[in-house]
């Protein structure tokens, strides 16, 4: 599969090239991407060029589709559709923390998601999205974006670091409606998060 350009108002979703490692590489220094993403841990500037240079060969391979989130030319994130099989795929992504706070997630996501729903994109019935449970910002965009919760699963994710955690499981379907769906894990957060304030 040839890689594909995608545009929305703000940003541009295309590979990410050599001259993005020092970006890519300051932004995984951040403590958040490194807790709640694979990227290894500690994170070297080698391991940015590495996945910069693995990245046109996955999209070559049709399974792993990753695009750099681009703002006035500057990468300010990373997203894509991974284990693409079998009309379904799994979202993941990463927002640099300079660029967070300004829906630049949600709208590269949208932009993604449409693309991998329509006949002319991927054709996909199925949008899956995962993090580790306690991830509360990956949860509240997968929620904004409509995806469906749908469940917990025990210690089945393993981070950069070798460390084992439950995570969190939603689906988004071709048909959904894509509005805000209830997500129990969410609702009990925002409910103890007001205990805990009192």
């Amino acid at each position: 599969m040839q890689p594909v350009v995608l545009r929305s108002a703000r940003l541009e979703l295309s590979l990410p090239v050599a001259s993005d490692a020092d970006a890519m590489f300051e932004a995984c220094q951040d403590p958040a991407i490194q807790r709640y993403t694979t990227i290894p841990t500690p994170y070297e500037r080698r391991h940015a060029e590495a996945f910069i240079a693995q990245i046109p060969k996955d999209w070559e391979a049709g399974r792993n589709l990753t695009w750099g989130i681009r703002e006035a030319g500057s990468l300010v994130g990373t997203i894509g559709l991974y284990g693409v099989d079998q009309g379904a795929g799994e979202i993941g992504y990463w927002v640099a923390p300079w660029s967070r706070g300004r829906r630049i997630l949600i709208e590269a996501a949208v932009t993604v998601i449409a693309w991998g729903f329509s006949p002319d994109g991927l054709k996909l019935q199925r949008i899956g999205w995962r993090a580790v449970a306690g991830n509360i910002v990956s949860a509240r965009a997968a929620r904004t974006l409509g995806f469906r919760y749908e469940g917990t699963m025990r210690q089945a994710l393993v981070n950069g670091e070798g460390r084992r955690d439950d995570g969190w499981i939603a689906g988004l379907l071709v048909d959904d409606d894509r509005m805000p769906q209830p997500w129990p894990v969410l609702d009990e957060a925002a409910r103890e998060t007001l205990v805990g304030g009192t």
